[in-house]
């Protein structure tokens, strides 16, 4: 009972802080604000988030980690950058459940967006992101019979398929359709250029 009512309160300080996040602005929004919303103490918000910051990217840590799951899972016959796609389309048709008894997908929707408007936040994102590529590459290299350090074609790949996923980001933020399934359109129409755009002649060659 004791450890329920301390997720209880974990989740309701995540859902009020990115609902305050997302109606009035990242860093207009104070943690004490935070913790009045959920009538707690600072102090006790402080005993489940380092600080406002981590409450912005924690849902995303869930849904990476699915994904890295969902990788880990693939087929052993796909080919790297099908086994990216396969694994991150699946982590957003899994998103529901993974969050979902955490707070609404529409609202970490809304977060996701944030995050891609706000300067401070997408430098944080860029940094988390480059950290996440080096497990990525490693679980490729495990697939693939590769050492990373010594063939560089699985980190090549691995960023290869994050900058698609970060302007996918970016293109989807920019756009009015927030919902999973707008995202995921996206994702895969850009994911299913990213092979095509590296191999292909793009010249328009007349005689």
């Amino acid at each position: 009972m004791r450890e329920r009512k301390k997720r209880r309160t974990r989740d309701a300080l995540l859902r009020a802080a990115l609902e305050l996040f997302t109606s009035r602005g990242y860093e207009q929004t104070t943690v004490d604000e935070i913790a009045d919303a959920v009538d707690v103490s600072q102090r006790t918000f402080f005993r489940y988030f380092a600080g406002k910051e981590e409450t912005v990217f924690a849902l995303q840590e869930m849904i990476e980690d699915h994904f890295v799951e969902q990788l880990r899972s693939r087929p052993a016959h796909e080919p790297p950058l099908m086994a990216l796609r396969g694994a991150v389309l699946d982590a957003w048709n899994a998103i529901s459940e993974c969050i979902e008894e955490v707070v609404p997908v529409e609202l970490h929707m809304r977060a996701f967006r944030m995050i891609e408007s706000t300067p401070a936040l997408l430098a944080v994102q860029m940094r988390r992101s480059i950290e996440r590529e080096e497990e990525v590459a490693r679980i490729i290299g495990a697939r693939e019979g590769l050492d990373i350090d010594a063939d560089p074609r699985p980190r090549v790949a691995v960023a290869a398929f994050s900058g698609v996923m970060r302007m996918t980001g970016r293109m989807w933020g920019a756009g009015q359709d927030l919902s999973v399934e707008s995202m995921r359109e996206v994702t895969a129409l850009y994911l299913d250029h990213l092979a095509p755009a590296l191999a292909g002649d793009w010249a328009a060659r007349t005689e």
